[in-house]
């Protein structure tokens, strides 16, 4: 990801014409410096690849890392990582330390206390940034910490040729300058002016982006605990509370009375709300039993 991230940053550069007019310039002779200041001081030990302090001469490198390794504590790992870091002039973009929980189980231990037992492993994924002169410096700290390496990649990215390149395209939006300043002054060169200028400073970023990657070199590092910690919690028995609390009967007798009490007054006050149709049935049984009685009189005067 880091790789592709540089190239990236690269061809932005050279579709932009990277170090164009003197600021460009300046960007060439500042990357050039990086590659070839004076190593000497970079005391490295045999445990870290040369990949991280090469130097050759008229070569220019960016230079990234990446390393998984496991170690004693997580914690005092990353703390020590980070004075480290701060100590050789750099500076951490990412850290990101987490416990991963693998299990988790309650025991009471009396009736009002319990303990919450926590299985977990710890882990951290950390991005540095540190001057490129010092990166073999780096490595060597941070492999003083390991328990066990799982894989360590270095990578030294040869961006010579495209500098030169770079160069070469200057000169070119150089004359491409010149040629947009002789022209008569119109809508046209007023349009291509704004574009040449929002090129340059595009290009100037790109000149900036590649300039720190050339010196500070990036450094991607994962730590983690190879066994599995356990977290002992002092917590209240909360099923006791629960049983507590569960069921009161008098609470629950009184409760009941009440709400039998609403729901006669519910009763009540819906028998209201539909008196017409209690006192049409009313009618009805009243008017369909004086007609049966009369019925009945009828028959027996018969």
């Amino acid at each position: 990801m880091k790789t592709t991230y540089l190239r990236l940053s690269l061809a932005a550069a050279l579709l932009l014409g990277i170090y164009s007019c003197k600021k460009g310039e300046v960007a060439s002779t500042d990357m050039e410096a990086y590659a070839t200041a004076d190593s000497s001081a970079a005391m490295v030990s045999d445990s870290v690849s040369s990949v991280a302090t090469m130097r050759v001469k008229d070569k220019q490198f960016i230079k990234t890392a990446d390393v998984n390794m496991e170690v004693k504590d997580v914690y005092e790992t990353t703390i020590s990582i980070e004075k480290s870091v701060q100590e050789l002039g750099g500076f951490v973009t990412k850290s990101n330390l987490q416990s991963n929980v693998v299990s988790e189980n309650t025991y009471n231990t009396s009736n009002e206390n319990a303990v919450l037992v926590k299985k977990y492993q710890t882990e951290n994924r950390m991005q540095l940034r540190v001057p490129t002169e010092k990166l073999g410096e780096l490595l060597t700290m941070i492999n003083d910490k390991k328990l066990f390496l799982n894989s360590r990649l270095i990578n030294a990215e040869d961006i010579t040729s495209s500098i030169k390149y770079a160069q070469l395209e200057s000169k070119r939006i150089e004359k491409n300058s010149k040629n947009i300043s002789a022209l008569k002054a119109n809508k046209d060169k007023v349009e291509l002016d704004n574009e040449n200028m929002a090129e340059d400073n595009q290009q100037q970023l790109a000149n900036m982006d590649v300039t720190d990657n050339l010196k500070y070199s990036m450094v991607d590092v994962y730590i983690k605990e190879p066994k599995i910690r356990v977290a002992e919690i002092a917590i209240t028995n909360t099923d006791s509370i629960d049983d507590k609390y569960n069921f009161d009967f008098l609470y629950s007798a009184k409760s009941a009375f009440v709400e039998g009490y609403y729901l006669i007054q519910k009763i009540v006050v819906g028998l209201i709300t539909v008196w017409p149709i209690v006192l049409i049935g009313i009618a009805v049984v009243y008017f369909a039993r004086k007609r049966k009685s009369a019925k009945k009189r009828s028959d027996a005067e018969a």
